[in-house]
């Protein structure tokens, strides 16, 4: 007995796509026969099959809206929209470090282009009657790391909410809307920073990894996620198979953020 994800045709747009959980999640979905749209700012020569690459700055309006009239064009419209994209560049100091432009930054890279995006792509969505929309958000909403992560986490949490606010709206009309929030996942900027904070600690790759668990309290499970656990998870949730699942958030890390 194979579990088909039903997902063979389906048009889906990635953002984020070209590295991390944002390419493992383009690979999962092409495997799973979807034809796939994913943005970056450079682009291959030459694109793998199932997949199209869109050159593209999502940090900004106009660059959220050429890249929406080009998914439009490729694919005539869109089936599922996963957004990935995000991160932070801010440099560590707690409050005081953080300026406007460094809060603007956080803003228009974890918040502003899954709202950009999705106002452009939705109606036709609803036009169609059916959709999936998937945010990426982060634990760091509720488990803020206010050395550096602070503006980073609270738009994070924009996200979130949004994101709720959104299916509350959408779902009536066939378009679910769900939110994944990972915890440390072991992509290849997660690796970068383990190997530096080793070498500023005198210890190996895996020292400077404990360095990170131990900075969140400890990830019970004893390792950070791999991207690919996160892309399963996502290409589950963007299937037919999870077809009554909308308005929610997946936390994956391990256990990192303790419960109740």
């Amino acid at each position: 007995m194979t579990f088909d994800l039903e997902l063979a045709g389906r048009r889906a747009l990635v953002t984020g796509g070209a590295k991390g959980i944002g390419a493992a999640v383009v690979e999962s979905l092409r495997n799973a026969g979807a034809m796939v749209v994913t943005v970056a700012r450079s682009v291959p020569d030459t694109d793998p099959e199932g997949v199209s690459y869109i050159a593209g700055d999502l940090m900004t309006a106009n660059g959220c809206k050429a890249v929406a009239d080009a998914v439009l064009d490729r694919l005539g419209g869109v089936d599922i929209i996963i957004n990935v994209l995000g991160g932070s560049s801010a440099p560590g100091g707690g409050f005081a470090a953080l300026n406007d432009d460094e809060w603007e930054a956080a803003i228009n890279q974890n918040l502003m282009p899954a709202v950009r995006v999705d106002r452009a792509l939705l109606p036709s969505m609803i036009a169609q009657g059916s959709g999936v929309i998937i945010h990426v958000t982060s634990i760091q909403s509720e488990l803020p790391l206010p050395e550096s992560t602070t503006a980073y986490a609270a738009a994070k949490a924009a996200l979130s909410t949004y994101s709720k606010s959104l299916s509350k709206e959408v779902t009536p009309k066939g378009i679910r809307v769900v939110r994944v929030s990972p915890g440390w996942v072991e992509t290849e900027a997660a690796q970068r920073l383990a190997e530096r904070l080793a070498d500023q600690a005198g210890t190996d790759y895996e020292g400077g990894k404990k360095i990170i668990m131990d900075s969140l309290g400890g990830i019970p499970l004893g390792r950070p996620a791999r991207p690919q656990e996160v892309a399963d998870l996502i290409t589950f949730l963007v299937s037919p198979r999870a077809a009554s699942i909308t308005g929610t958030e997946y936390i994956i890390d391990g256990g990192t953020v303790p419960t109740a």
